[in-house]
């Protein structure tokens, strides 16, 4: 099979308190991947999003800024040049606390789908 070049990424709806920028490189909207998603994210200062106990596990690295993941057992704060690995079944909560936000990159397996994160409700 050959390679499959991808142009651009979609731009996906964010969930959050503000306005967060997604685009999806590979994924279920973009290239109708089920099996992994790729997105780039970028996030403003102030920034969190609903609590969640996805159904993927979330490789995350942050390339600008720092990103706040709060757990059962606490928070880790990832900062630039850093990642973090979040586990399926496991309550997690993203946000972004400092001023300038944070850029990342987000790879889930299975991919990213709204269904699967069972956001907590609001």
């Amino acid at each position: 099979m050959p390679p499959v070049l991808i142009s651009n990424p979609t731009r996906i709806q964010a969930a959050g308190t503000k306005p967060k920028l997604i685009d999806e490189y590979v994924g279920r909207v973009n290239s109708s991947t089920g099996g992994v998603s790729v997105a780039h994210m970028r996030s403003p200062g102030g920034w969190i999003e609903p609590g969640q106990t996805p159904d993927f596990d979330e490789y995350t690295v942050v390339l600008k800024g720092l990103l706040r993941v709060e757990h059962a057992e606490g928070s880790v704060d990832v900062r630039a040049g850093q990642a973090v690995i979040t586990y399926r079944g496991d309550w997690v909560r993203y946000s972004t606390p400092e001023d300038e936000g944070a850029e990342y990159v987000a790879i889930c397996l299975p991919a990213f789908s709204l269904d699967g994160a069972h956001r907590d409700a609001e």
